[in-house]
């Protein structure tokens, strides 16, 4: 039998029974749309990371200090490596012991040390301060800038506000926003004048700048009162959509950081340090270097040290296992829509014994049997790959109003048609070669 045959006789047992088409191929639709959707949220997923992170600088690295420790035991375990987070309980720079026995000359044993166990200690609060930036950019080698930040929250009223309400505010240095690539919209980021007066003057976030004024322009030169006291907006950042030294650049109001300490939060802060290490390769080497000349001045403090590149793998990380956990759903869902395939096809099968007699009767070959039902299961599941298709780009619109961003392309939808076919195709595939063994004398008797 010629393909052209074939292929005439599958459109009239596809197009006769149309209804049952569709409803053989509700699992493949449902697969298809299922794969289509974790592609494109998927993609959508590492788009978003991406920008998230695309205006931190490669070689940056924050520090950190936990103000609030308590005293407790500390151990080393034998053969431990390096850490992004070092731990040592006790007093500040300079601190001695808090009690126990010391092995040194007058004392007797130190079963700390013999146990493995620290010994107890108190612990002092600290905060970093830009003579620690100093110290950093002087003794540890390989850094070519370094800043320090705090963030607070503060009321806020001016603009178009008809009440106040609460915004971040960020005290920071003027070589904050170079280190963090943040773009101004309108105007001038803060100065070092501005920050050794101690001026009244803040740079407002994008977003901020809307929802106070309506828009950068009218924010420009405009007056906004932090707490009660005017400060003059000198510049509007861009919209960045990223986050810089744990602050959202989008929603956040920026004051000199000796202004803030002096108007807004006194010397309560706990400030972050920025160094951005000069080779992106030897960050490692100098997060170790950071961490030992940090425990030089303040050997008994808790510090986190972490770097963008760990943040971007973190959250990549987060990102693909969402993704796995999806593809394994649609893979199940394909499953399912396959078995449907199959089981309609022996009852196809069933009720077309006959057919099949004649046919074969006629003279066509197990080859033809073969591939006439192989092809039927084939165009069935491309119906419902097409139909799921059509339904992924449908739900679309409702996928994102969750705030799930969703990246459509051409080639999550040939993936799914794909996926589709050769799902039909390797479950239709038992069936078809059944049809093709049957005997002719057998299927011709066949009620």
């Amino acid at each position: 039998m010629r393909l052209s045959e074939i292929l005439r006789l599958v459109w009239l047992n596809l197009s006769q029974n149309k209804f049952k088409v569709i409803l053989t191929s509700i699992g493949i639709v449902v697969g298809s749309a299922t794969i289509m959707l974790v592609l494109a949220i998927g993609t959508g997923g590492k788009e978003e990371v991406a920008e998230q992170f695309k205006n931190l600088n490669a070689g940056a690295i924050d520090i950190s200090c936990d103000s609030s420790d308590s005293g407790g035991f500390s151990f080393e375990m034998p053969g431990g490596g390096g850490s992004v987070t070092v731990t040592n309980m006790g007093g500040g720079p300079g601190g001695g012991s808090g009690g126990g026995m010391s092995g040194g000359p007058g004392g007797g044993m130190d079963f700390g040390g013999f146990f493995g166990f620290g010994q107890e200690e108190e612990s002092e609060a600290v905060t970093l301060t830009s003579e620690d930036c100093d110290d950093l950019a002087t003794f540890v080698s390989g850094i070519s800038a370094t800043t320090i930040s705090y963030s607070t929250t503060a009321s806020v009223e001016g603009g178009n506000m008809t009440s106040a309400s609460y915004y971040t505010i960020a005290g920071v240095e003027d070589n904050y926003a170079v280190i963090n690539n943040l773009e101004m919209a309108i105007g001038d980021f803060l100065t070092e004048e501005n920050n050794e007066s101690k001026e009244k003057v803040c740079v407002l976030g994008a977003t901020v700048a809307k929802e106070i004024f309506g828009s950068a322009y009218d924010a420009y030169d405009g007056i906004v009162y932090i707490d009660g006291r005017p400060y003059i907006v000198s510049g509007v950042l861009s919209e960045m959509g990223t986050v810089a030294s744990g602050i959202s650049p989008d929603t956040a109001i920026y004051v000199p950081y000796e202004t803030g300490i002096k108007y807004i939060t006194g010397t309560n802060i706990s400030p972050t340090i920025t160094v951005i290490a000069e080779d992106v390769n030897q960050v490692d080497t100098v997060m170790t270097d950071v961490e030992s000349a940090l425990k030089e001045s303040y050997p008994n403090t808790t510090f986190t040290i972490s770097d963008a590149g760990s943040k971007m793998e973190a959250a990549s990380a987060s990102n693909e296992t969402l993704t796995l956990l999806l593809i394994s759903m649609a893979v199940i869902v394909f499953i399912v829509g396959g078995i449907g395939i199959m089981n309609v096809l022996f009852v196809s099968i069933k009720e077309r014994t006959n057919e099949i007699g004649i046919l074969k009767a006629l003279g066509c070959s197990r080859k033809d049997i073969l591939l006439e039902f192989l092809l039927e299961a084939s165009f069935t599941s491309l119906v419902g790959a097409v139909l799921g298709v059509l339904v992924a780009l449908g739900i679309t619109p409702l996928v994102q109003l969750f705030n799930v961003r969703v990246s459509l392309s051409v080639q999550g939808a040939v993936l799914s048609l794909l996926f589709g076919v050769f799902t039909g195709s390797i479950f239709g595939f038992y069936p078809a070669y059944k049809a093709s063994r049957l005997i002719p004398v057998e299927a011709l008797n066949q009620e």
